[in-house]
């Protein structure tokens, strides 16, 4: 194999609770809903979130009991590269669905903010490009 950009990333995380994951994803941090998934027999209910144009989304599964046992450490980050600092507005809806805005380390305090989702995954917003 060799991975190169036209391969697609999916990133699956557990959720206690779908309707506020989603609330935070898409409603307060402005990323589509691409798909979303009704339990059923086949599985868990879940919803991909992302840019429908990107080659990367986030499957955010919901699984309440597992959901409780795997917390999240502080390295447990996702980092969206925004190319400026995130607007004021932005941090209300994140704080509003559910986000708690925290120090992040010494890097991160220096280059985003760093908002830890209503599950526990940390979401930095970084102020860099990934070009930077």
């Amino acid at each position: 194999m060799n991975p190169d950009a036209s391969h697609t990333l999916r990133i699956a995380r557990l959720t206690a609770d779908i309707t506020r994951a989603r609330t935070f994803w898409v409603d307060a941090l402005g990323v589509a809903e691409i798909w979303v998934k009704d339990v059923d027999s086949h599985g868990p209910a879940l919803v991909m979130v992302g840019f429908p144009a990107a080659r990367w989304h986030l499957e955010l599964v919901e699984d309440l009991e597992s959901a409780r046992v795997a917390r999240p450490s502080d390295e447990d980050q996702l980092v969206l590269y925004l190319g400026e600092p995130p607007k004021p507005d932005l941090l209300e809806r994140l704080a509003a669905a559910g986000g708690t805005r925290v120090t992040g380390s010494e890097y991160w305090a220096q280059w985003g903010v760093t908002v830890v989702d209503p599950d526990g995954h940390r979401l930095v917003l970084s102020h860099r490009t990934w070009d930077d």
